[in-house]
């Protein structure tokens, strides 16, 4: 059966802003129904346009761009309570690729009420504008992290940033949270080859800082990871908006 927003479980994380009653029965309208993908499923192909948005309700999955030589570079990494498809609905076509890397369950959106968002419900529009200038700022700090950072400093800080986002939506147990990239995926994205990649993870590894293992990537030591990526271990999470 379809998840009602009022029942949303997405809704109860810390991490996400509060609705308004009003905000909720339009989101239900906007909502058109669910889909669930197998792991492997390219749910959006860079060049394509599509009718649907979707926001990711369980699972994980990656964006990504084809490069000339048939190879892809990994854009970033894809977890519940992300919007995808936005770029379909404004540029009339995605500019990259969408893949599930496990099973997903998503919530599906009618790309036509798009525009009745922003003339009856400006609040919700301002926050997926809000959700835009965020990935804006995200892509503009990877740019100064892959130009200015060691390879082991980029990769704590992605294992860090990762794992802030599992806490705030309940994906931690103990100190492990699923990581089911491959190394590939996660050195593309980070600007690394797989070779520099894999002896950054096996010195994080051997100096108990964290293990990446078998799907799973458990922190030995928050502070320390922190510090190797250059981040404050006690700053203030970041809300969001929750479409």
């Amino acid at each position: 059966m379809n998840t009602r927003c009022q029942n949303c479980p997405l809704r109860t994380r810390d991490i996400f802003d509060p609705m308004t009653d009003r905000e909720i029965a339009f989101m239900q309208k906007f909502k058109s129904g669910e889909l669930e993908v197998d792991a492997g499923t390219t749910l959006m192909m860079e060049g394509s346009n599509s009718p649907q948005l979707y926001t990711l309700l369980e699972g994980m999955g990656l964006r990504y761009k084809s490069l000339e030589t048939g190879e892809r570079q990994v854009i970033n990494f894809i977890l519940p309570g992300d919007f995808i498809g936005l770029q379909a609905g404004v540029m009339s076509e995605m500019k990259h690729s969408v893949e599930a890397t496990t099973r997903m369950k998503l919530c599906v959106f009618d790309r036509k009420m798009l525009w009745t968002m922003f003339r009856d419900h400006p609040d919700r529009a301002f926050d997926l504008t809000w959700l835009a200038a965020v990935e804006e700022h995200f892509l503009g700090e990877s740019l100064a992290i892959l130009g200015h950072m060691e390879g082991i400093a980029r990769i704590a800080r992605a294992f860090v940033q990762l794992f802030d986002r599992a806490a705030a939506l309940g994906m931690i147990k103990g100190a492990k949270m699923p990581l089911p990239y491959r190394q590939q995926d996660l050195a593309d994205a980070l600007g690394l080859s797989l070779v520099h990649t894999n002896k950054t993870l096996k010195l994080l590894r051997e100096d108990g800082v964290a293990v990446w293992r078998d799907g799973s990537l458990n922190i030995l030591d928050y502070k320390r990871l922190c510090s190797i990526a250059q981040l404050e271990a006690d700053r203030e999470p970041m809300t969001r908006p929750l479409i």
